[in-house]
């Protein structure tokens, strides 16, 4: 007996759409087993996790400021993964970015202007698209496979961070703890009225309402889907496939270190060892949760959002670790791949003289 997965001739377009609620619905159920399994009471423990994150104004700002570096992330991971470009590094190019468009409030402590916050945005996000040339580079001469390049990458990054927080970046005045100087003024990114949320999250949903557009009304947006889909059509019609790895290593990777100088010139204010809770990793989920479209990834950068703002509610009111909200999103991203490939394959009973018939690998 051998149980393998039959490509299907058509798949259901309803399907396709739906399996991203089908995914949420089944995350849901599981984790109210998990949270009995646990001695709590599974309705009051989901209500705290996902309902309660959104019944106040006060956390409807800290949504807004948890969803934008996902959704500023996420926009440009869905690009790569349109063109079957797989970049998995963007924590490692969040970081690089908050580490070289921190460099301007850290060296230049004195210079406050507009030109300052300026400066910090565009070297943040020339910070993540040098980083991510990287693996894009190592795909286009030599082969790398750019999913491992990308993903050691990130480890590079923290550690870097971790020694200039430590060493040479360490704020001499602040007790011997692994920080940099406090940014102030205009090394600070703009808020709206009294609250935390601040302009990062509007270049987050301009950024996937410029991709929508982009996707769905230029020739570039044509070029990425020809060549994810059809990659030999693509050769034909003149598209190359290194330049699209470059431009879309460029992309996500610019978008991902912009979200990571928000993160530091926004709620963080300055640097230490950690600058992100794995917003670049999470950031993969929102995009195929968004259906790897930009409109669709705004909203589902909003529910991963809510993950982590829950997790952080449910260790506080049920006691629970910090760990439960990367088990939500996991569980999440598997009920997600495994819906997608039960719509594109069957699953299917080989036994006796059938499985003489199957081709050899």
């Amino acid at each position: 007996m051998k149980l393998i997965l039959e490509k299907r001739q058509e798949h259901s377009q309803a399907m396709a759409y739906l399996s991203p609620v089908i995914a949420i619905a089944l995350t849901v159920v599981i984790g109210g087993i998990i949270f009995a399994l646990r001695g709590l009471n599974p309705f009051e423990a989901l209500f705290i996790y996902f309902i309660e994150p959104v019944t106040t104004l006060w956390s409807l700002e800290e949504l807004a400021v948890k969803a934008a570096p996902l959704v500023l992330i996420g926009v440009g991971l869905a690009i790569c993964f349109t063109a079957n470009v797989w970049n998995i590094g963007a924590e490692g190019q969040l970081t690089a970015g908050a580490l070289l468009g921190s460099a301007i409030p850290i060296l230049f402590t004195g210079w406050q202007s507009p030109l300052t916050l300026v400066a910090m945005l565009v070297l943040g996000a020339v910070g993540g698209a040098l980083f991510a040339a990287i693996p894009a580079l190592l795909k286009n001469r030599f082969g790398a496979n750019e999913i491992l390049t990308s993903l050691m990458l990130v480890y590079v990054a923290q550690l870097l961070l971790d020694w200039l927080v430590r060493g040479p970046w360490r704020d001499p005045k602040g007790f011997n703890f692994p920080k940099s100087v406090t940014f102030e003024d205009w090394q600070l990114l703009p808020t709206f009225g009294d609250g935390r949320v601040h302009l990062g999250a509007v270049f987050a949903v301009i950024a996937a309402l410029v991709l929508a557009v982009v996707m769905a009304r230029t020739l570039k947006g044509f070029e990425v889907r020809v060549i994810g889909n059809a990659p030999r059509a693509g050769a034909f019609a003149g598209f190359s496939r290194n330049k699209m790895v470059l431009f879309c290593f460029l992309l996500s990777g610019g978008l991902a270190g912009l979200a990571g100088i928000c993160e530091v010139a926004g709620p963080g204010g300055h640097l230490q060892p950690n600058v992100s809770p794995g917003y670049g990793f999470t950031a993969i989920i929102v995009a195929f949760l968004g259906r790897l479209n930009p409109v669709g990834v705004l909203f589902a950068g909003v529910l991963l959002g809510i993950s982590y703002l829950g997790g952080e509610a449910a260790q506080v009111t049920l006691g629970i670790s910090d760990k439960m909200a990367q088990v939500f999103q996991g569980m999440l991203l598997f009920f997600i791949l495994a819906c997608d490939t039960l719509i594109l394959y069957r699953i299917k009973l080989l036994f006796g003289s059938q499985l003489r018939q199957v081709p050899a690998e």
